[in-house]
């Protein structure tokens, strides 16, 4: 017999995808050039040509049983240490290679991460509006997601709420930022509080409440924007990244989990994710990425088009009525919707070839997220569109 979770789970697809399978089957009726597709979250930008001209380089002077073979179960130990060097120069941190895991992306960090810092039935607390998946990647483990409803006001963490749910139970805080679906970036301000909030309350319940900090936009953060390193405020945490959004290599599928120096039992935790490893399959992240990665690691493909559609499309929705707060990194926007079913909201957009995704898939009904990941040509297309589904289904019933 087939395992029944997995099956039902067919019935609950990702809105996410769904709606991108929509719009590439709108495009192939009308041009995909004609559909303004924000849904998925898919870098728009190409990857720097120096990791072009360093994988050429690999293929052509490297043993290629260094380049296709398996790696170390951790990673590269050259590799590893090139990137704990990177993180202490850029933040002031203390990592060896030793406190590096390199992974499959930033969901295979994640994977590896709350396996190793809860069991089942502890609770893991993060906060709306939140990436979908962290439903799966956590339930799935055994451990269980609770989520702190969003502060809507400018989705900085909803502290009030979370002190009331961080009970005994709770054994890690997933957090992500800059964040997806938001855009925004949480300030030293609030990492501060949140760090000093977990502080207390580890000494109140005599045990480690541990910090996981999702990080695959890191690189995506606007002028201006005040972007703490989160594991430089608080001991207890594991960095969770990925290159698929800095350097434009999501179906690479190469990240690493970085444990700070300073958390409990440090010493054992990135051994600890190679045993993770053999039950999770998230192992040996191909040898030859992890190489070329390592030689630039200080580099990312041009990022700048991202401010610039968010600029456009933040100057546009506000004018057309939308409340919004302004992103400060990433490259999503996440508006308040022009009704209260975010859901009816987006099924109207579709008639003007807008695919736009509802909030209630993110934990914050009534909004819904733009990835402006896309051609600024086709965003600044995309505005009459928007101008029109504004007028015609709402101005005109007022």
């Amino acid at each position: 017999m087939i395992v029944q979770k997995y099956k039902d789970m067919l019935k609950g697809k990702s809105v996410i995808r769904q709606l991108s399978e929509f719009a590439t089957a709108r495009g192939a009726e009308i041009g995909y050039e004609n559909v303004f597709d924000y849904s998925l979250g898919n870098p728009s930008v190409p990857t720097p040509q120096k990791f072009t001209d360093v994988m050429i380089d690999l293929l052509q002077s490297r043993d290629p049983m260094e380049l296709h073979g398996y790696s170390q179960s951790l990673g590269i130990p050259a590799v590893r240490e090139k990137v704990a060097q990177s993180l202490n120069e850029r933040f002031g941190m203390n990592y060896t290679g030793n406190h590096i895991f390199m992974t499959t992306g930033a969901a295979g960090a994640i994977a590896h991460a709350i396996r190793c810092v809860t069991q089942p039935g502890d609770e893991i607390l993060t906060f709306a509006p939140y990436f979908p998946e962290y439903q799966p990647y956590i339930n799935l483990s055994g451990a269980v997601l609770k989520v702190v409803p969003a502060n809507v006001e400018d989705f900085q963490i909803n502290f009030e709420v979370f002190e009331e749910m961080l009970t005994e139970k709770v054994m890690a805080v997933l957090i992500n930022t800059p964040n997806n679906p938001s855009g925004i970036v949480y300030t030293t301000d609030t990492i501060r509080k949140l760090a000093d909030i977990l502080t207390a309350k580890e000494k109140e319940y005599g045990h480690d409440i541990f910090l996981i900090s999702d990080e695959p936009y890191r690189e995506i953060v606007f002028a201006g924007t005040d972007a703490p390193y989160v594991s430089g405020f608080y001991d207890n945490s594991l960095s969770c990244y990925s290159y698929s959004k800095s350097l434009s290599l999501p179906g690479e599928r190469i990240g690493y989990v970085a444990v700070n120096p300073k958390c409990t039992d440090a010493e054992y935790i990135t051994n600890m994710c190679a045993q993770i490893s053999r039950g999770t399959g998230h192992n040996c992240p191909p040898s030859i990425i992890q190489l070329a990665v390592a030689e630039v690691l200080d580099l990312t493909a041009d990022l700048s088009v991202y401010e610039t559609n968010m600029n456009i499309l933040y100057k546009e929705l506000t004018s057309l009525g939308f409340e919004c707060v302004k992103p400060g990194g990433t490259f999503y926007i996440f508006p308040k919707a022009l009704e209260e079913d975010a859901a009816a909201f987006c099924e109207k957009a579709k008639k003007y070839d807008l695919i736009l995704v509802p909030g209630d898939t993110f934990g914050a009904p009534g909004y819904f997220r733009l990835a402006y990941c896309i051609d600024t040509e086709k965003v600044e297309r995309s505005l009459e569109a928007f101008r029109k589904f504004v007028r015609t289904e709402y101005r005109s019933k007022n």
